[in-house]
């Protein structure tokens, strides 16, 4: 399944990357007023032994949105961020109010709509592009250690593969204040749709 993607498809897969989170940062920018800076974005075929150290590492205490990707192509999606940088971004998005800790209902229900606005925004720019509609189910929300939402992630596809196709890009505010990933993570079974739509698009008719 995987054995098919060429270094042509992870340009390819970049690029989509680059242009849907693109999107979601646009969308974040609206919200919160700040400007945001994104990585370009890295597409790896990792263990999932691997999965959480690149998102900063096993230890770290993050807040996880996590989605089911339904319609044309399957997959799953995840917004990471650590724990600092949720609270800090519930602080913007309260305009400065403070916040409870541990998170209460309020604070976890307005990071799964932030997470569903970026998700959607996303999604809805890489659907286009592929022309292949990509729906984002109502998101999940874990904090937790990074190994350990990861693994949330990755229970299904250890039933079907001991490897993940992961399309990262990183995103942060100029001074840092937060940040956080948007990571995709294709359905092995649907790497095979994904790849018919890139290769219309790099041969149009």
């Amino acid at each position: 399944m995987f054995q098919k993607i060429d270094e042509r498809d992870l340009d390819a897969l970049r690029e989509i990357s680059n242009i849907g989170a693109g999107h979601a940062v646009t969308a974040l920018h609206q919200m919160t007023h700040r400007v945001i800076t994104l990585e370009v974005p890295s597409v790896q075929l990792l263990p999932f032994s691997r999965v959480a150290e690149s998102l900063g590492g096993l230890e770290e205490e993050v807040v996880g949105l996590f989605f089911r990707i339904y319609g044309g192509s399957r997959g799953n999606m995840l917004v990471v961020m650590s724990r600092h940088s949720a609270e800090h971004l519930l602080t913007v998005l309260f305009d400065g109010s403070g916040i409870r800790k541990p998170l209460g209902d309020m604070e976890i229900s307005a990071l799964k709509e932030v997470g569903n606005i970026l998700t959607s925004s996303y999604l809805s720019a890489v659907g286009s592009l592929l022309s292949i509609p990509l729906i984002p189910s109502i998101p999940s929300f874990s904090l937790d250690m990074a190994q350990a939402v990861v693994d949330l992630l990755l229970i299904e596809l250890a039933e079907v593969t001991h490897q993940a196709l992961v399309v990262q890009t990183d995103f942060a505010t100029r001074d840092k204040s937060f940040a956080g990933h948007f990571c995709l993570l294709p359905d092995p079974n649907s790497i095979e749709t994904i790849l018919k739509a890139l290769e219309k698009i790099r041969n149009p008719r």
